[in-house]
This record gives C-alpha cells, sequence and structure tokens, in this order.
C-alpha cells in the first residue's frame, strides 16, 4: 500500500492561536450557520465579522481566508474522527469505523453537499478543505490498513487497499441515489462484510 503524503495544513491552522476557545467556537458556529443560510459563496468576511461582532483584522490574522476559515470551523464541528480506532483487528477497526460514519452520515447533509458543489468551482477552498479535513482522515485510514498488513490479515500487495475510502463513500452515495435513503448502520454492516472484508482478505 503506497503511503499517502498528507498536504500540509495552511499557515494559519498551524499558528497559536490568540483567540480563547470558547471564542474559537463562537466564531466556527457562526461562519457554518452563515454557509447553511446563505451558501458558501455568499459568505464574506464582513458578514462572519458582524455576525461575531469581530473585526475583519482579527479575522485574517488568525485564518488568512475565507477558504481556511470554513475548513476549519468544519474541522472544529467534526464529531467523526477515525484517529483512535484501533481495536486489534481488521474486521474489528472496520466495523468500528463505519458505526462512526452510520452515526453522523445524516447530520448535516445540506451544508456538506454544498460545500462539496463550491470546491467544485473553488479550488482553493478545494485544496484547504483537503489539507484541513480529508487528509488527516485519509491518514488515520492509511495506518488502520497499515497495522492489518502488519498484522498479515491483509497481503502487502492486495490491490484492494488503494480503494477501501472510495468502497466506503461509495456504499452511502449509492444507497441515497439508488434506494432514495441514507446509508444507515444495518446496511453499512451488511456492506463491510459482504464486499470490504472479502475484498481485503482474499486479495
Amino acid at each position: 500500500m503506497a503511503a499517502r503524503s498528507a498536504s500540509p495544513a495552511p499557515a494559519a491552522a498551524q499558528r497559536r492561536s490568540r483567540l480563547t476557545p470558547e471564542r474559537e467556537r463562537e466564531i466556527y458556529g457562526a461562519v457554518l450557520d452563515l454557509v447553511r443560510e446563505d451558501g458558501y459563496e455568499a459568505l464574506t468576511m464582513d458578514a462572519v465579522a458582524s455576525r461575531t461582532k469581530s473585526s475583519k483584522a482579527t479575522l485574517y490574522r488568525q485564518w488568512e481566508n475565507k477558504p481556511n476559515l470554513v475548513a476549519c470551523a468544519l474541522r472544529a464541528d467534526q464529531r467523526v474522527t477515525l484517529a483512535d480506532i484501533d481495536t486489534g483487528t481488521l474486521a474489528g477497526d472496520l466495523h468500528e469505523m463505519r458505526r462512526r460514519v452510520g452515526c453522523d452520515v445524516d447530520r448535516d447533509t445540506e451544508l456538506l453537499s454544498g460545500l462539496g458543489h463550491a470546491m467544485q468551482r473553488d479550488t482553493e477552498l478545494e485544496r484547504t478543505v483537503r489539507a484541513v479535513l480529508i487528509e488527516p482522515e485519509l491518514q488515520s485510514l492509511d495506518g488502520l490498513l497499515r497495522r492489518a498488513v502488519v498484522r498479515g490479515e491483509v497481503a502487502e500487495g492486495n490491490p484492494a487497499l488503494e480503494f477501501v475510502p472510495h468502497l466506503m463513500l461509495g456504499a452511502m452515495v449509492a444507497q441515497k441515489i439508488i434506494d432514495g435513503r441514507e446509508a444507515d448502520p444495518a446496511y453499512l454492516e451488511r456492506y463491510v462484510d459482504a464486499v470490504v472484508l472479502p475484498a481485503l482478505l482474499t486479495g
């Protein structure tokens, strides 16, 4: 399995914040509320400053630009992470992963869908969200799969390793399109057992 090199997080995400955690949460909440209300394209730093009674100078000093502010707000709001999953077996890890994803799959669907469309048109937003939000989770998934290889559960050269993120995301997208409903925990459990684990354990 090829190692995935994470994109460096934007400088503002790495800089030590001068704001209190409570103030950061307030700003992040306002940012996501504004995106829900008017969409990403209509969001402005002026609107965030007005909603949070902040100065634009403070916002730019902390986050540099709108894409980074939105990406950091999404990261702070993220309830599901793969970073600490390590049950000791591949099956256990994948089922813990699908449990976490399944519990959060219908949360803020409209917000995330709208941002997904915006990312297709805004390369800076796409790059920043990938660096701040997507790449850390892909790194965690790579680590999960690498441990399965080290334990001898999965062959080093199994070609399915490359496609595990696509398999998991594809399950959720396909269920919505084909069956007209979100991928619930029972569906994801059957999918992991019928598709993902066989692909990894027999390759």
